[in-house]
Parts: structure tokens; sequence; C-alpha cells
């Protein structure tokens, strides 16, 4: 599978997916992550098929930032 988004040309087909080490095996609300041609991908590991979020560098590293700061927390 090939997209084309912000720039970047991603192809997912060799994507070496990786879920949190966190995640448990009965976790339902995971996602997994992609490194891939300079973007990172982002998609639903109960739901593989759905399709994928494409971030810039520039995207994930403020919402890690985000996440650490707890800018998200409830």
């Amino acid at each position: 599978m090939e997209i084309e988004t912000k720039g970047y040309r991603v192809d997912l087909t060799d994507a070496q997916w990786r879920k949190s080490t966190r995640s448990s095996p009965s976790c339902d609300n995971c996602v997994e992550v992609a490194f891939v041609g300079g973007a990172i991908a982002v998609r639903d590991s109960k739901n593989r098929e759905a399709g994928v979020l494409i971030f810039t560098p520039g995207e994930w590293d403020a919402f890690v930032d985000g996440t650490k700061d707890g800018e998200f927390d409830l």
C-alpha cells in the first residue's frame, strides 16, 4: 500500500509496525506506529484495515512532547 500526503510518498508494504511495550494483550485501545519514508504512520492495532494516519516529524514531535507534558490527560 502506498500513500501520498503532506509531501510524502509512503510505501507501507514493508513497514515495521510497533506497539507500545506498555500495551497488554487484552488492551482494546492500542495503536501501532511505523517510521517510513521520513514520515510516521499510525494505525489502530485492532482494525488494521481501517487505514492509517500520516504525520510529519514535526507533528509527531509535537504530539510526543504534548503527551509527556500531560497536555492530553483527562
